[in-house]
């Protein structure tokens, strides 16, 4: 069995708390190193596994079927590599907690510590604290590194097949706004050549009403005044009945205090893997402005995971901590299968909440957030009946 050095205890009063503190100290980093070695092969093993399955077959088979440059194949799955980190961290994190803490059991370890008065939620702690850290690894990976790296390997592969994405929407831009829950105006461009949106036509309503049609050859946005401009187009005021024309004005110059949205619109390609939070939140408001209720949807339930699955670290080392406290002896290949089994039951528990929450069955909140709450409540459960 492994035995903690004994702190020199000459000039210290065992009734000293700060004996105790020093202590402490050193059961934490007895901890601590012992979680890193597993952590560092789960995360060789779990990056390598998923790595594999994820992308390596697929880059082959673009390879072999449709003569994807090795070279560039290479530079793609280099990109990919933050994605699928940050899966393999909280897997990682998982294994780590599992075999350490199960090790201390089968060498009475665990039991010589509950002996002298620590209790299992404070030999948790340090697996918990690595779990924190490696949560807000995770989340900078997530937030800083993959949306680039996804984007950039995007690209790689789209020009590379000679499928280049196109920097901007070059047609049919459709952008709806909203009053108090009640449709303002519409906006629809027939092309749009990054620069102008050409044969423009606005819908203004008041109270539901349509009041106002301008038909428009261009349109500019001005970045100055906040303001599109258009150019050489007709308005067409309505009656209150919007079945006679009021007024017709023929214009060669004129503004519309219309925001900026269906700019962004036209000009955002990307897709949520290649966006940050921020970003986000950004297209969302955007497209829950047009009304495009399922697809506003959809992207809220994807914002919200974002920023729960990092949370799913400190779950792992919770869970793994106390099953591993359980002073069941398992063997390593044991505790490897019991994580592999614990991470499919996880994503196939995330995967059917957040298919609920896209579908309007469960709220946004809780389709991003329960497993991770789920996930809480059971760890805590289980470190409770180790604690007992």
């Amino acid at each position: 069995m492994t035995q903690i050095p004994p702190p020199d205890t000459g000039s210290w009063d065992i009734s000293d708390p700060g004996f105790y503190i020093l202590t402490w100290g050193t059961l934490d980093r007895y901890l601590l190193k012992a979680l890193w070695m597993p952590f560092l092969f789960g995360v060789s093993a779990f990056l390598g596994i998923s790595l594999t399955l994820g992308s390596l077959f697929d880059l082959l088979r673009q390879v072999s079927e449709k003569g994807l440059p090795l070279s560039v194949a290479v530079q793609v799955l280099g990109l990919k590599v933050p994605s699928f980190l940050a899966l393999a961290l909280p897997m990682a994190m998982l294994l780590a907690c599992l075999v350490v803490y199960n090790r201390l059991a089968r060498t009475n370890e665990i039991t010589a510590f509950r002996s002298l008065g620590v209790s299992a939620i404070r030999l948790a702690v340090p697996g918990l604290l690595l779990g924190l850290w490696v949560t807000f690894l995770t989340f900078a990976l997530g937030e800083f590194v993959v949306p680039a790296a996804n984007f950039q390997a995007g690209q790689l592969m789209d020009r590379a097949l000679h499928e280049v994405r196109p920097a901007f929407r070059d047609k049919n831009i459709f952008y709806r706004e909203f009053e108090r829950d009640s449709l303002s105006r519409v906006f629809y461009a027939r092309r749009f050549d990054g620069d102008l949106m050409q044969d423009l036509t606005v819908l203004s309503f008041t109270q539901g009403m349509l009041t106002q049609i301008l038909v428009t050859e261009a349109a500019h946005w001005n970045p100055a005044s906040q303001v599109w401009d258009l150019l050489d187009g007709t308005a067409y005021a309505l009656s209150a009945d919007a079945q006679t024309y009021q007024a017709i004005d023929t214009f060669e110059r004129t503004t519309l205090p219309l925001s900026r949205a269906p700019l962004d619109l036209a000009t955002e390609t990307r897709s949520a893997d290649e966006m940050s939070i921020v970003d986000t939140y950004d297209y969302w408001r955007l497209i829950k402005g047009t009304g495009e209720v399922k697809y506003a949807r959809q992207l809220a339930v994807r914002l919200q995971t974002k920023l729960s699955f990092p949370f799913i670290c400190v779950v792992f080392a919770l869970v793994g901590a106390a099953l591993g406290l359980q002073q069941r002896q398992r063997s390593s290949s044991k505790g490897f299968g019991l994580s592999l089994a614990i991470i499919f039951g996880y994503y196939t528990v995330s995967f059917i909440a957040r298919s609920l929450g896209e579908a309007g069955v469960l709220s946004i909140f809780i389709a991003a957030w329960l497993p991770t709450i789920a996930g809480f409540l059971i760890g805590g459960r289980l470190l409770y009946q180790a604690n007992r």
